[in-house]
């Protein structure tokens, strides 16, 4: 018997070897209670035991299919490469260092099946570490063309598109400039093509971000990021007013990263007050 499939789950991974952090976001796909799914995961590459250690993870779960890269091309080329083999009608993101809720997928495909006007649908997460829970990340419920002037309105592993949009514009764009901002690009374009998207208010993702390492983007990624901006923003006819915005990243990657982490600290403060 076929296995029906509506939503076809992404995943691009590149020497990520850690068994207990692949077992976690295996696991949290495998305990959602949406069933009809399948999850397509690219090696893009990798050096080390990546790629024995998700066949041995998945082992003989149909479901799963797992495909590689000869070299590592990025991620936008990883999640490209998983296009090629989906089935659903629907594609969720996922990274393989995250988690998510076990009714994610349930809620984001009724979502979906209930508002035909939305082809994204992202939602709140969770922020954790080594250490465990450590904040909370909420993005705008009902995006605008606006809202892409201060950064990307999603959450890129926590969204799920319809498959016919992504195809539309031709997947990922893989470029040198994209290289960090793949779906920040990816969101203009579909704006740009009159898609709209919408983000559930409730914590269904669980999003891995170390705030004790975190460091300093380096100086060619945002350089990157504006050359994204500004193409991104001329698409959406936010230029010239946007063009300040533009230059956000290089202004911010000139700021001392101590005073950078104090004006990131006192900014969540007056979020939660």
């Amino acid at each position: 018997m076929v296995q029906k499939v509506s939503v076809s789950v992404i995943m691009g991974i590149y020497n990520t070897s850690d068994l207990q952090i692949l077992q976690r976001a295996v696991d949290s796909i495998c305990e959602q209670t949406y069933t009809e799914w399948e999850c397509i995961i690219c090696d893009d590459g990798s050096s080390d035991d990546t790629y024995k250690l998700l066949l041995s993870l998945t082992g003989q779960d149909k479901r799963f299919r797992i495909i590689r890269n000869k070299e590592n091309l990025g991620l936008a080329a990883a999640l490209n490469h998983c296009l090629k083999y989906v089935r659903g009608r629907y594609i969720a993101r996922m990274d393989a260092d995250d988690g998510c809720a076990p009714n994610r997928l349930e809620r984001q495909v009724q979502f979906l099946d209930e508002n035909e006007d939305y082809q994204i649908v992202g939602t709140s997460a969770g922020l954790f570490d080594e250490d465990g829970r450590w904040g909370h990340r909420e993005m705008p419920e009902m995006p605008g063309k606006r809202d892409f002037l201060w950064g990307s309105p999603y959450i890129h592993p926590s969204i799920m598109i319809r498959k016919d949009a992504l195809l539309a514009v031709h997947g990922y764009r893989v470029a040198k400039e994209t290289r960090r901002t793949e779906d920040y690009d990816l969101f203009m374009r579909l704006y740009e093509k009159g898609y709209q998207g919408y983000n559930l208010q409730e914590e269904l993702y669980e999003f891995r971000e170390d705030k004790k390492a975190r460091k300093r983007k380096k100086y060619c990624y945002r350089i990157d990021e504006a050359k994204v901006r500004w193409k991104g923003f001329h698409l959406l006819g936010l230029m010239p007013g946007g063009f300040l915005y533009v230059l956000k990243p290089l202004i911010v990657g000139l700021i001392p990263y101590p005073v950078l982490v104090w004006l990131r600290g006192d900014a969540q403060k007056k979020l939660r007050t």
